[in-house]
């Protein structure tokens, strides 16, 4: 596990963007990208959309697989998960919206909805760079603590501390649903990369749990531990809480010119 702290939060986007595209571009044949949604990655997401528009970064011809999906709002509502990886992802970043998937949270038969993403997944040929951000009470998707450290896509309860973290997007608290389909943390693993980024003392705790906690189902993210290539991209106020966060700047200070993605 890789841990870059970074000044800023846009900075911090800057930087793993910067992994994202040496991953992406790595592939051969069109990328197959993890897309996660929520405050932490829009950063990266902008300065993705910026190295397509110069030319820099071709993601014509990705695929890209949401991890997860509100149960019983329709895809138009504004709020659902569908709507802003539109809005923040596919329009952006130049993607086909017929390659870009999300789980069926409206489905009439939700269970099945679940097997169709996870085969979807892997006729795809599975994902080669997941994205992620992490909740306050480290969950990574929507796994709640306590989730299966093996778990596939499927419908989860969402913790309050999610609902209330999520309640400013609607009207109220009462508002946000109680329900989601989300990737398992299994899933999560099979991708071959993985970058994640988090920023603000909010999420301080829940980034000292996922790097140098016990790896934990109360810690979900920590899970991650277990992954032979994960980036973390934080800014300062996100890595307050790590014991060995001067270590950490020490090492990405001094990276071997090969295995530099970003300046």
């Amino acid at each position: 596990m890789e841990i870059v702290i970074c000044s800023t939060a846009d900075e911090a986007g800057e930087v793993a963007a910067a992994r994202v595209a040496q991953v992406a571009s790595q592939k051969e044949g069109p990328a197959v990208l993890g897309v996660a949604t929520g405050s932490s990655p829009l950063a990266l997401y902008r300065h993705l959309a910026a190295r397509v528009q110069r030319g820099d970064l071709d993601l014509s011809g990705a695929s890209a697989f949401a991890l997860d999906e509100y149960v019983g709002l329709p895809a138009s509502d504004p709020q659902s998960y569908a709507s802003i990886i539109n809005e923040t992802v596919t329009v952006p970043l130049g993607l086909d919206p017929a390659r870009v998937h999300v789980p069926q949270g409206s489905a009439e038969d939700l269970r099945q909805a679940c097997e169709d993403y996870e085969a979807a997944i892997k006729a795809a040929g599975g994902v080669n760079v997941q994205i992620l951000g992490i909740g306050s009470n480290g969950h990574i998707g929507f796994n709640e603590p306590t989730s299966s450290l093996a778990s596939r896509t499927r419908i989860k309860t969402l913790n309050e501390q999610t609902r209330r973290d999520n309640a400013r997007f609607f009207p109220t608290l009462d508002d946000v649903p109680q329900h989601c389909l989300t990737q398992g943390l299994g899933t999560i693993m099979d991708a071959r990369a993985v970058v994640l980024v988090a920023q603000g003392e909010g999420k301080a705790d829940a980034i000292a749990g996922l790097v140098e906690g016990p790896v934990s189902a109360m810690c979900p993210g920590s899970v991650l531990q277990l992954h032979r290539t994960v980036t973390v991209v934080i800014d300062e106020a996100a890595a307050a809480k790590l014991t060995l966060r001067d270590y950490y700047a020490h090492t990405y200070a001094h990276k071997p010119a090969w295995q530099r993605f970003a300046d």
